[in-house]
């Protein structure tokens, strides 16, 4: 009886994780590890230590001040909405420059990437060059929220068309061919199967355009006026604290960016895998 008991247990007793890191390979997961921690981790705990130091009062003092409260809105609300809008339309441009041929397909490859490369500074005086009091197509947005959605798209909409096209570009197309010769539609072979196959690389994006959308300062510092409880965004209310000399309260917001960036991040995870499982 002991010795069936035995047997039993050793058949349930999991296995033994063995690693298969070789010396080598640890050592350079170390310096990874050392990198990324005095790039990241050790700023970012620093910034969380200082925000803590004041106490749950300092946190309450800083956010229901009414101008930072208004920055705070402003930004989230404008970075979800462009976030919204650049999964739709990088999907759309993704798909025509992968699926289609066409006359300067080449050029606008080249144009989607200028965001990527051009100063943000640069990138908010072509705006105001544009969209500005003198801009040349009579469209003048400039010191409004309209200003705001504009610069946080300009520079946010490369990151879902980046991530969507090489996964585009690797679909097997047979298997689309195989559904529509089955009976289904354009719509049911979308929804059925090359929309579970660019889900994580949406979500990818979605989440890379949404950070970069809080954190953006250069491209819309000169078209938004900065206009406290109007068009002021919380990386300028951050300098401005800074500048005051209030690091307590600048780290305050930047604490609560990083939550809501990293719970952005998650949902768009979960989003993803759950529409992966059910599609």
């Amino acid at each position: 009886m002991t010795s069936v008991l035995s047997a039993r247990g050793a058949a349930t007793r999991r296995p033994t994780r063995r690693t298969t890191l070789t010396r080598p390979s640890g050592l350079g997961l170390g310096v990874a590890v050392l990198w990324f921690s005095l790039l990241v981790l050790l700023p970012l705990a620093a910034v969380v230590a200082t925000a803590v130091a004041g106490g749950w009062s300092g946190f309450v003092t800083t956010l229901t001040h009414p101008q930072t409260a208004a920055a705070i809105a402003l930004t989230l609300g404008q970075a979800l909405l462009v976030t919204l809008v650049n999964v739709v339309v990088g999907t759309i441009i993704a798909w025509v420059l992968v699926r289609d041929r066409f006359r300067g397909k080449a050029i606008l490859e080249v144009v989607i990437d200028v965001p990527f490369a051009l100063p943000t500074i640069v990138a908010g005086l072509v705006l105001l060059a544009l969209y500005g009091p003198s801009s040349p197509i009579g469209v003048d947005v400039a010191n409004t929220r309209t200003a705001v959605f504009l610069a946080f798209a300009f520079v946010t909409l490369p990151f879902v068309v980046r991530t969507v096209q090489p996964v585009l570009m690797e679909l097997d197309r047979e298997v689309e061919q195989a559904a529509h010769s089955l009976g289904a539609s354009a719509l049911t072979t979308f929804r059925r199967i090359v929309l579970p196959a660019l889900m994580p690389a949406i979500a990818a994006g979605a989440a890379l355009s949404f950070a970069r959308a809080v954190s953006e300062y250069g491209s819309l510092v000169l078209i938004s006026g900065n206009l406290a409880q109007r068009t002021e965004v919380t990386s300028v209310r951050i300098l401005t604290y800074v500048e005051n000399g209030d690091l307590a309260a600048a780290s305050v917001v930047a604490t609560v960016l990083l939550a809501v960036a990293l719970v952005v991040i998650v949902a768009f995870d979960l989003l993803q895998r759950r529409v992966v499982r059910h599609v």
